[in-house]
């Protein structure tokens, strides 16, 4: 093992993991907007605030429209449960700031909790929070089309 890994070892891991995609989605042999597209849908889709069916919709909409799946799903997964809460935390922020909104989270009595309550205390944030991370989805999937795109050109020349 090297010294990075075993002084970083979940930094390092994470890096390779990451080049690995990186890698994944280059070797595809496909047009690169064919597969830059496919990879922004699927941060779109990953970044959206329909939790619970990002993969379910990646792979439904990636073959609706005859992208990569494998490629959309890298999309996807880009929100996972390490980055989802930093995600929709700053999609919610941006939202209230896009809104106009300064709603603060409630103080929660962790020992009368209940599911009615914790929606109606929630239920000022849903609405900065459906635009706030569609927003954030749209751009990261703009970005996410351009390095993808450009990193194919360049590799294919």
């Amino acid at each position: 093992m090297t010294a990075a890994k075993e002084k970083y070892p979940e930094r390092v891991i994470s890096t390779l993991h990451i080049r690995d995609r990186f890698r994944q989605i280059l070797s595809v042999k496909e047009p690169p907007r064919r597969v830059a597209s496919a990879f922004a849908l699927g941060i779109f889709i990953g970044m959206s605030p329909l939790l619970g069916l990002h993969t379910v919709l990646g792979v439904a909409i990636a073959w609706g429209l005859k992208l990569n799946r494998l490629v959309t799903l890298i999309g996807v997964f880009v929100t996972n449960p390490w980055t989802i809460v930093p995600i929709y935390t700053f999609g919610t922020w941006l939202g209230m700031k896009l809104l106009g909104t300064d709603h603060i989270l409630p103080a929660i009595d962790w020992s009368n909790i209940s599911l009615r309550a914790l929606l109606a205390d929630f239920k000022p944030l849903v609405l900065p929070f459906v635009v706030g991370s569609t927003l954030l989805g749209l751009v990261s999937a703009a970005v996410g089309y351009l390095l993808i795109y450009t990193a194919l050109k360049r590799d294919h020349e």
